[in-house]
């Protein structure tokens, strides 16, 4: 007799994640006696104890933590035979996750999400954003269905099918107070390594992140998003590259200063990419739409700018103040 169940394992999962039992509750809009009585009975039935309880919080023990491990493959098979039965019944999705690199806004879907609630509210639409590295392993992960704007060529092993859909320039630049401005000639490691670097973090979990044009020992400033390093790189705090709509306008306003370096950062193309073999009828219509021509260009127009960054710096004026 079957003595796991996936429900007991969506609770221990939860349990784990959220750190106490009536938190996994909350999650999952159960009362905390169900969630005692279904963890209690999954350690009488398997005769281990799967949580060291301390106060009302809670940890795995070793078996514990066995159980959650594979269990979690377990729970990851059924969701997918779950969304493929679902789609073959009725051609569209249960959930579609649409990924979007940081360097663009979702805002750029706007039009797109609208019109496709008209279309299909049956499928549930989540907007995910990541960063460098991560938005290739967000897709092979299955975070996500489709990833829009993703920087760089996508890892070996296949699994996936992607087009390229536009390429950016980069800027080097600084603003006029930080000491580099001065420096005359094309910076080189000489120059750059005594100053701070602003990156942005590579949101990737499990494939090595990636690390663009750093010297040994940089000091670092890692930022979530190009907003920010775009914020952080007009407030002087450091240096780095900037997407050509990005740093052109600050440039001209004067408030930043382009530098030529010796080692410049080459064009970079961004793809849009799926997984091979389940294209259902919301993954479809979405394909379409961001293959039409001047997507790249649309995504670009959400880079964040100097508007953007003065409507953003107004608001945090007005909470401040």
């Amino acid at each position: 007799m079957l003595r796991l169940s996936l429900e007991a394992l969506q609770i221990v999962d939860a349990i784990d994640r959220r750190g106490s039992f009536s938190a996994a509750g909350k999650e999952l809009h159960r009362v905390p006696s169900t969630i005692s009585y279904t963890v209690g009975k999954l350690e009488d039935d398997l005769g281990v104890q799967v949580f060291e309880r301390n106060g009302p919080r809670v940890e795995l023990t070793r078996a514990g933590r066995e159980l959650l491990k594979e269990g979690r493959y377990l729970l990851k098979a059924a969701q997918d035979l779950e969304h493929r039965v679902r789609r073959v019944a009725s051609g569209w999705e249960t959930e579609l996750a649409i990924g979007h690199d940081s360097m663009f806004s979702s805002m750029a879907f706007d039009i797109d999400i609208r019109a496709f609630y008209d279309l299909a509210r049956q499928t549930r639409l989540r907007i995910v954003q990541e960063a460098l590295s991560g938005g290739w392993e967000a897709l092979l992960d299955r975070r996500v269905d489709l990833i829009v704007g993703v920087p760089g060529d996508g890892p070996a092993g296949g699994g996936y099918v992607s087009q390229p859909i536009g390429t950016l320039d980069w800027v080097f630049a600084v603003a006029p107070t930080h000491p580099l401005a001065a420096v005359p000639g094309p910076l080189g490691r000489n120059e750059l390594q005594h100053h701070r670097a602003i990156v942005m973090a590579d949101s990737a979990r499990q494939m090595a992140p990636r690390t663009v044009g750093l010297l040994l020992g940089q000091e670092t400033l890692t930022v979530p998003d190009m907003t920010a390093k775009f914020q952080y790189q007009l407030a002087g705090l450091g240096f780095g590259f900037l997407p050509e709509p990005c740093a052109r306008a600050a440039v001209a306003a004067g408030l930043l200063v382009e530098k030529a370096v010796e080692e410049p950062k080459p064009a970079e193309t961004f793809y849009l990419a799926w997984r091979t073999g389940e294209a259902g009828a919301a993954l479809n219509w979405w394909l379409e739409r961001m293959r039409r021509p001047a997507l790249f260009e649309h995504l670009c127009r959400y880079v964040p700018t100097l508007p953007t960054i003065a409507v953003s710096q107004e608001k945090s004026n007005a909470i401040n103040g």
